[in-house]
């Protein structure tokens, strides 16, 4: 059976068209409206943190920094993870922070993020002592949570991409963290462009999170990493 020719799949598609004016205008309304519904929630997270975005030089002191895992290369951190750690180390070296959190993936054997994130921390200066891991900030409204529930963070400076920072910030204000955001610049490939496509989607998430505040994957016992080496430091 031979395939329809071109003028008959137009015929088809044609068919498929709303065949009124009223119609079309209708049509076109619904998709139109469709876009502003899918992309209201990625409006809220901008509008939460519009005033809340710093460069490294430009961050407020604060005692902690709040660094996102962002996958590993051969249990390396990959480049857009290298990133936010030199961001993070900066701003130890700078005296702006005094313990940077590193929040990420421990779910499986072979795969440890935080404790990635640590040796390249140490390996840029900053001492293993200011570094605490949370080995369950499997998404971004878990590590905000866990921040707060089990680290007794209430203010930090976060750090992540410009095109993730907004909604970080957004889902841990709603956390009760006190937050500003350090979005570290990056190359726009192919991962930067897929990366802001997807928070268009993750968006709507992160508004689900703020609204029905779900408990993190794993919550856990209170830990005492951070408090312990802010109290040592006030000694």
């Amino acid at each position: 059976m031979r395939a329809p020719r071109l003028t008959e799949i137009a015929r088809r598609a044609r068919k498929l068209l709303p065949r009124t004016v009223r119609a079309r205008r209708r049509a076109v309304q619904a998709v139109m409206a469709g876009c502003v519904l899918a992309l209201l929630p990625s409006a809220w997270t901008h509008v939460v943190a519009a005033d809340r975005l710093r460069t490294t030089a430009g961050a407020p002191a604060a005692e902690v920094a709040v660094v996102f895992g962002a996958g590993l290369w051969s249990g390396r951190p990959t480049p857009y993870l290298a990133n936010r750690l030199d961001a993070a180390a900066e701003l130890y070296r700078a005296g702006k922070v005094k313990v940077v959190l590193v929040s990420g993936d421990n779910s499986r054997t072979g795969y440890d993020e935080p404790d990635a994130m640590r040796t390249y921390l140490t390996a840029h200066g900053v001492p293993g002592e200011r570094i605490v891991s949370d080995f369950a900030g499997f998404d971004t409204w878990d590590s905000c949570v866990r921040a707060k529930e089990i680290f007794g963070v209430h203010r930090a400076v976060l750090i992540s991409q410009g095109f993730h920072i907004h909604r970080a910030v957004a889902l841990c204000e709603a956390a009760g963290v006190d937050s500003y955001g350090v979005g570290v610049a990056d190359a726009h490939d192919a991962t930067w462009y897929y990366g802001g496509t997807r928070e268009v989607f993750a968006a709507g998430k992160a508004v689900l999170d703020a609204v029905f505040e779900p408990e993190p994957r794993f919550l856990g016992p209170k830990e005492e990493g951070v408090s312990r080496v802010l109290a040592a430091l006030a000694d």
